[in-house]
């Protein structure tokens, strides 16, 4: 072998390693084998599933992990070596990107309990989950244990190398109102409207004070502490943000909703001029009063609300936050 040979093999040598690091460690090796928390070991794996062998790992909700772009997965249990019963089953998953991964993460947060680990994350006595890049991470506990749910979590945040932010999209949404942990991304069917496509929706909260009746207060005896008093009570409305592929698009796509709201509810011939030409004011049957406006390739609104001034001043901050960057 010559030189000159040698020395093209060893260049091509270093640029696949430096290559492959930057892609960042393989799926398999994010399952830590050594450096355990004191007292567990791995039993079981890494076992390695594909789009064709998932549905035999999580067969109900193989669907939904295919839906946001699957790619692979890894799966592993740990064991406390002072009780057998007591097991970790861990779930890593690579699900293309980040935006991918934090829509999963986003559709298995059902309430807002942060871990404090990764780009966002869900921690309880049983169960974590949290993405970071293009991972989801679901991790499992047989007995009430989040203290080693967070070890075995953070260990594995230690491997990953995928430094991605969280979607834009995220910070779009105005504080004010918000419920935490609730903004959500959906590939497809946004607020169950196919023409929507995919997007981002999150929960907002108004109070709503109901008075009881003077007739009601006289015919009804209650306790002292509670006559006269106001009940307050929450009630939620959803701001949404529908992605489309340019600005013709969307307008089409509000073309269809105002088609829709026409046939099913009713489309208000209010003034929008506040919110731009391209706008819709309606009521749904099912989802109650909606504003839709468009904004470059996005389409926003808010939809299900009581309180029409609340839901245009969360609407008019929402369009202020929107950047048409691609």
């Amino acid at each position: 072998m010559t030189f000159r040979m040698s020395k093209t093999i060893f260049v091509l040598i270093v640029i696949f390693i430096g290559s492959k690091t930057a892609l960042g460690a393989s799926l398999e090796s994010l399952i830590s084998k050594r450096d355990l928390p004191a007292g567990w070991a791995l039993i079981r794996g890494p076992q390695t599933y594909n789009k064709k062998t998932l549905f035999g790992h999580i067969n109900g909700q193989a669907e939904l992990f295919l839906k946001y772009g699957f790619q692979k997965s890894v799966f592993s249990i740990y064991q406390s070596k002072k009780n057998r019963e007591n097991q970790i089953e861990v779930d890593i998953y690579d699900m293309g990107n980040v935006l991918q991964a934090f829509g999963i993460f986003s559709r298995f947060r059902n309430e807002d309990r942060p871990g404090g680990f990764g780009l966002d994350s869900f921690l309880d006595d049983h169960s974590s989950f949290f993405y970071k890049g293009k991972y989801f991470v679901m991790a499992y506990a047989t007995e009430s244990n989040p203290d080693i749910l967070r070890q075995f979590s953070t260990l594995i945040l230690l491997k990953m190398l995928d430094s991605s932010l969280p979607p834009k999209e995220i910070s779009y949404f105005p504080k004010h109102g918000l419920k935490p942990g609730s903004i959500q991304y959906f590939p497809e069917g946004l607020l169950g409207h196919q023409f929507l496509k995919r997007g981002f929706q999150g929960i907002y909260v108004e109070k709503v004070e109901v008075q009881a009746g003077a007739k009601a207060k006289a015919e009804v005896k209650v306790k002292v502490e509670d006559k006269d008093k106001a009940k307050t009570g929450d009630t939620e409305f959803h701001l949404f943000l529908a992605i489309f592929k340019d600005s013709q698009e969307a307008m089409n796509a509000l073309k269809v909703y105002k088609d829709d709201l026409s046939k099913k509810g009713k489309v208000s011939s209010g003034s929008l001029i506040e919110f731009g030409t391209r706008a819709l004011k309606g009521e749904d049957p099912y989802q109650g009063k909606v504003i839709v406006l468009q904004k470059g390739f996005y389409l926003l609104g808010v939809v299900g609300f009581e309180k029409e001034e609340e839901a245009e001043n969360r609407l008019a901050e929402f369009i202020k936050n929107v950047k048409l960057t691609s």
